[in-house]
């Protein structure tokens, strides 16, 4: 318990920037963004704003997703109630256009800058602790996004959680509710238990109770839903060997590279700020006097290290090291460009407040030999027509599919092969049969029921992929004698749990009435004393442990109350509780100030949720 206060007084950014990433990567669905081109046909209006079907069902695929990965890829997908799917995705869309709205209502920003280093910091987008931009292409990709439609997603979910932080931040708790938690967070129960085990063994089943069985839940023994296609893949790599260079496009691109190449200048600087606790007025006046010091003969250096307010560049004289030009506010980059080596500047205005600039040196750019270049401009001027060339097959690819009434004649106007997939359902199944992409375009309705060839998919940045459906296999009645053992485990379980459960509760009205002395109830083993228990006591099953600390006290020492608890496995266990120990130690600092923010983050959090039921009452919201 204490490891999950820890856990949940975390910061909301830091969360809401890799629960983005997270919840797309892994398709959870409610918290998601499914940006898509918007269609006539409506799912919802929610104060006049439209809910798309197109949104809505890749929003149930999500849902559909997400239970396949908690369930386990064995779960049979075709069990899952489309309508409480549908109701759920609809539910969590119309909640997000609210919310959104609310931010709109509220004048919340977010701005570009901001964005762009959120993304920049965001570990899933860096290679060796940097930010990679073909590792941001890969990713977004992966999720079905384009670069602005994730700006846009992200953007959204800042604003939320903007929002969110404000409300729920704004949750306090009192002295008396810190105390009173604690002492039930600290408090400890002295308890035994008796396990009556289930007994399978004992369990006669028929054949007809199995037939019945069958015939009352028969809706439970479909065959999943599945489909076969055939897809035909087109690689940007097959391309490389149909390109050539030129020695005059080699060394046109030689020259556009040098050409590039641009002087580094060493700067030191001093700063004194520009904030809510000191004026314009007040940091120039600042920085006019250290001007005067300089002019004195006094050391840059020495000076930066005495009042400079960039703390960054402080302790080593105010040193910002080599950097060329655009890495500098305007004005500062003026102002350190028209330096000589050595000279400091006049006072300059920034965004940041009032600077004196030194220009400690300056590095004439090195220019690279043709030879040592060659290789590298080899390579960029093939992959720029390889680029080129792709993105005319895939456009012509993609024009064949459409017009053409299989796959065959497409493949043969590119020189590729019709491939198949094995069967899989709507859950996905392994490679390509689990992007979301080929999903969605599978199990559409063009392609599904109308028959027809899909789009083109972008699988990667290298890769496009055409599908169509070879086979559809639909959910079928299984035949009893398929499924006669699963039914009959289930009904030997069932049936042994009940029984034992009976029994169990017979013994303890008995001990509640005290018909049987506790020495003489009998289980396996026998009663299992257990002292000072926590709420996170190791060792014992987390259902015993929820019904004991339901139980409430002895009435007195040697009257000990009696609860019941039947286990996943069947089994069923009998509490004793003998004794409730509370702290007697006051609370340290340090706990209560960790108990403090726990409960003002819970209260924050139904606060938040108060809030969405609000917006929704007052909301207009149509569904069709």
């Amino acid at each position: 318990m204490l490891q999950n206060i820890r856990d949940n007084s975390q910061g909301w950014i830091a969360k809401t920037i890799i629960g983005v990433i997270v919840a797309l990567m892994a398709f959870t669905g409610i918290e998601a963004i499914f940006t898509s081109q918007s269609t006539k046909q409506q799912a919802a209006k929610v104060n006049g704003e439209e809910v798309s079907q197109n949104e809505l069902s890749q929003a149930m695929e999500a849902q559909r997703r997400q239970l396949m990965q908690r369930l386990g890829k064995d779960f049979d997908a075709s069990l899952l109630d489309d309508k409480l799917l549908r109701e759920a995705a609809l539910k969590g869309l119309i909640e997000r256009k609210l919310l959104l709205q609310s931010t709109k209502d509220s004048h919340f920003a977010f701005s570009e800058k901001a964005l762009d280093q959120l993304i920049l910091n965001t570990p899933e987008f860096q290679v060796d602790g940097k930010f990679n931009a073909d590792r941001y292409d890969q990713v977004i990709r992966q999720m079905g996004h384009t670069r602005l439609e994730f700006r846009q997603m992200l953007e959204q979910e800042m604003l939320i959680g903007q929002l969110r932080a404000g409300i729920s931040g704004s949750g306090f708790v009192t002295d008396e509710e810190v105390q009173n938690f604690a002492r039930l967070e600290k408090q400890t129960r002295d308890f035994a238990t008796l396990t009556l085990k289930a007994d399978p063994k004992a369990v006669k089943l028929s054949d007809d109770e199995i037939k019945a069985y069958y015939d009352e839940n028969a809706s439970q023994f479909m065959s999943p839903e599945q489909v076969v296609l055939d897809y035909i893949e087109l690689k940007k790599d097959a391309f490389f060997s149909k390109v050539e260079v030129k020695d005059e496009d080699l060394q046109a691109a030689y020259q556009k590279e040098i050409a590039n190449l641009a002087e580094q200048r060493d700067a030191a600087h001093i700063l004194i700020e520009v904030n809510d606790k000191q004026t314009d007025a007040q940091a120039k006046a600042k920085i006019d006097e250290i001007k005067a010091r300089l002019d004195k003969g006094e050391d840059f250096g020495k000076v930066a290290k005495e009042v400079s307010d960039d703390l960054g560049t402080k302790a080593n004289g105010g040193d910002l090291g080599y950097a060329g030009k655009g890495n500098y506010d305007p004005a500062f980059e003026e102002a350190l460009y028209a330096l000589d080596k050595g000279a400091v500047s006049a006072p300059v205005r920034s965004s940041f407040g009032w600077h004196l600039i030194k220009l400690l040196g300056v590095q004439a750019p090195e220019v690279p030999t043709f030879a040592s270049l060659k290789e590298k401009l080899t390579r960029d001027l093939k992959t720029a027509q390889v680029e080129q060339k792709f993105v005319e097959a895939s456009k012509a690819l993609e024009d064949s599919a459409f017009e053409a009434s299989d796959l065959s004649q497409p493949a043969q106007e590119q020189g590729l092969q019709v491939q198949t997939t094995a069967a899989f359902g709507r859950e996905g199944g392994e490679g390509l049969t689990a992007n979301r992409q080929v999903l969605q375009a599978a199990f559409s309705p063009e392609v599904l029921e109308e028959g027809s060839n899909s789009g083109a998919i972008e699988l990667d940045p290298d890769t496009v992929l055409i599908v169509r459906v070879k086979e559809h296999k639909k959910p079928e009645q299984q035949p009893l004698e398929k499924v006669t053992a699963a039914i009959r485990d289930h009904l030997i379980q069932l049936r042994a749990a009940e029984a034992v459960e009976t029994k169990g509760k017979a013994l303890l009205a008995d001990l509640r009435e005290g018909k049987t002395p506790v020495a003489q109830a009998k289980g396996e083993p026998e009663w299992k004393v257990v002292e000072a228990a926590t709420r996170s006591q190791e060792g014992v099953e987390p259902s015993v442990l929820q019904a004991l600390f339901r139980m409430g006290k002895p009435e007195a020492a040697d009257k000990a109350t009696f609860g019941g608890v039947t286990l996943a496995n069947g089994d069923y266990v009998v509490i004793q509780l003998k004794g409730v120990s509370e702290p007697k130690d006051s609370l340290s600092d340090e706990d209560k100030a960790m108990y403090r923010r726990f409960l003002a983050s819970r209260s924050g959090q139904q606060d938040f949720a108060a809030f969405r039921a609000e917006l929704e009452s007052k909301a207009k919201i149509e569904r069709y």
